[in-house]
């Protein structure tokens, strides 16, 4: 019997050996540890994050009036293993005046958030130059490189764009349009193949996973959430 089963084991799927990052036990409360709350400026008004059962899915939340702050966690996954992240998300309905090719318009109703350390030989000497000021004015979490995957208004999904603030973030629309909103739907992308396709070859690490509701700019409102993020290898499903 217990042989049967050792090799009933070994005929698992590699869907086993995905890589939990953001799967939730609790359904109230604020996200655990190492999960925490990272205000990009003092200034403004953070977007609120607690855990909920959401239709049966323990969830990060997330409320944004005019208000911005990512719900963010440290990344150790090895990306040469598992470099595709999954993950469901849902919105209430995507912004009404959003546009990501513009600072005015830079938010979003939802985004998932992976930032990135570039084998510092990669670095021409005008993007060091770059970073520098940039980390100047925002602080060391300005990563050397990110991708972000944003539930958008109005641009078809697979559209990729810079950010309008820095070429350092890429963003890629992974969602688009009202056309499912008000329910959880499923995700699945290449984190490593998209850093590459945007920044080359030399990624060293991913350093931090990041969710948010966005909405500084525009002043709208939003409302999203975010469940069972996990990193899994390219020939292995997502497990939902």
């Amino acid at each position: 019997m217990l042989k049967a089963s050792l090799i009933l084991l070994s005929l698992l799927p590699a869907a086993a050996q995905a890589v939990d990052v953001g799967r939730f036990k609790e359904s109230s409360g604020a996200p655990p540890a190492p999960w925490r709350l990272q205000t990009l400026n003092d200034k403004l008004a953070p977007t609120h994050y607690a855990l909920r059962d959401w239709d049966g899915v323990n969830a990060i939340e997330a409320k944004a009036k005019a208000s911005m702050a990512l719900m963010a966690r440290p990344l150790s996954v090895d990306l040469a293993k598992t470099p595709v992240l999954c993950w469901r998300w849902r919105v209430d309905a995507p912004l009404k005046n959003a546009d990501l090719r513009t600072k005015e318009g830079d938010d979003y109703a939802a985004r998932v958030y992976i930032t990135f350390k570039i084998k510092p030989e990669a670095l021409d000497f005008a993007t060091r130059a770059k970073l520098r000021i940039g980390r100047a004015i925002f602080g060391d979490q300005l990563p050397d490189a990110a991708i972000n995957y944003v539930w958008d208004n109005r641009y078809p999904v697979g559209t990729r764009e810079p950010s309008a603030y820095t070429d350092r973030v890429r963003l890629i629309v992974a969602r688009s349009g009202a056309a499912d909103a008000g329910h959880w739907v499923d995700e699945r992308h290449d984190v490593l193949a998209d850093a590459t396709q945007a920044f080359g070859p030399d990624i060293a690490a991913a350093r931090q996973l990041a969710v948010a509701s966005d909405t500084d700019n525009t002043g709208e409102e939003a409302h999203a959430g975010f469940a069972d993020l996990h990193f899994v290898a390219r020939d292995a499903p997502c497990v939902f």
